[in-house]
């Protein structure tokens, strides 16, 4: 089989299943596992290079306004790669080539592939997610175990953490202008023993204000930009605490939002875990993959 994923979360799966020899192309931000690095790229993005976060979401609210595409789609490299299967999207158009894009792509091309789209909003679609991958794939046993993993893990957090109190988190999913979490990310707070009180959980991340943050009277801020590392997460958590925006007393916690948050993939619980350390410390040690700005 030859695969073609246009998420990095699906080729993070695809590889964790076993099937990443058959995964011949891939976007230009799937980076994980390093192998993937070595596929033909065919989706790259439109955005303008250099811009900070207020300089994203301005052009990309233009963008989605003027009915552009976000993610130039490489049809010569597409025909090339003669794909048995592609693997899409239709969750959200800031995130990924828009399922229907690829869809005209196969058609002009004459490609036959099949085509399966992946649209999680929750925790629970996510690993169902990799269950509909297994199955497409032909690695049905390995999703399972992969599946029963990351739900053991889960499970473990849960035990840790309950009877525990919940702290008041705000997690944003972006800082200029702020955004209040979605999709899956409200529910990661709660599982690790938090009380997100912004944003809400299989809903789309929503824009909000710094008032309404202050309103929240969070006891915990992450910053966990969507498209951003660690590192990058910690430039946009330290300008935040230096414009004094958020509330103070606060602490301020940085997170790889790529790797854990973002991407909905097998390394959503590693941010669980990590959000659960930050949360409870007193019973799940120091947080890894984190970084506490104040």
């Amino acid at each position: 089989m030859r695969i073609v994923s246009l998420l990095p979360s699906t080729t993070e799966i695809l590889f964790a299943l076993g099937a990443g020899d058959d995964v011949v192309g891939v976007t230009f931000e799937c980076d994980t596992p390093a192998a993937a690095r070595t596929r033909t790229i065919v989706s790259t993005s439109a955005m303008p290079a250099g811009l900070d976060a207020a300089g994203i979401d301005a052009w990309v609210s233009a963008a989605l306004r003027d009915g552009q595409d976000l993610y130039h789609l490489d049809a010569d490299a597409l025909r090339g790669l003669d794909a048995d299967l592609v693997v899409t999207q239709d969750l959200c158009a800031v995130c990924a080539v828009d399922v229907s894009t690829v869809d005209d792509a196969l058609a002009h091309l004459g490609c036959t592939a099949d085509v399966v789209t992946v649209d999680p909003h929750t925790l629970e679609e996510v690993l169902a997610s990799v269950t509909t991958l297994g199955t497409a794939t032909g690695h049905d046993d390995a999703a399972r175990a992969l599946v029963a993993g990351l739900r053991a893990r889960l499970h473990d957090v849960a035990t840790t953490v309950s009877g525990l109190p919940e702290p008041r988190t705000v997690l944003l999913e972006w800082t200029d202008p702020p955004f209040a979490p979605g999709h899956w990310v409200p529910e990661m707070v709660e599982r690790a023993g938090g009380l997100p009180v912004l944003g809400r959980s299989g809903q789309k991340s929503v824009r909000t204000t710094w008032e309404a943050v202050a309103d929240a009277r969070p006891e915990v801020v992450v910053c966990a930009p969507c498209g951003y590392d660690l590192e990058g997460a910690t430039r946009e958590a330290i300008a935040l605490v230096e414009r004094d925006v958020l509330p103070a007393g606060v602490p301020v916690w940085a997170v790889d939002a790529d790797a854990a948050y973002a991407r909905p993939g097998p390394r959503l619980v590693d941010g669980v875990e990590t959000l659960s350390a930050i949360l409870h410390p007193e019973v799940m040690g120091p947080p890894s993959g984190a970084h506490r700005v104040r």
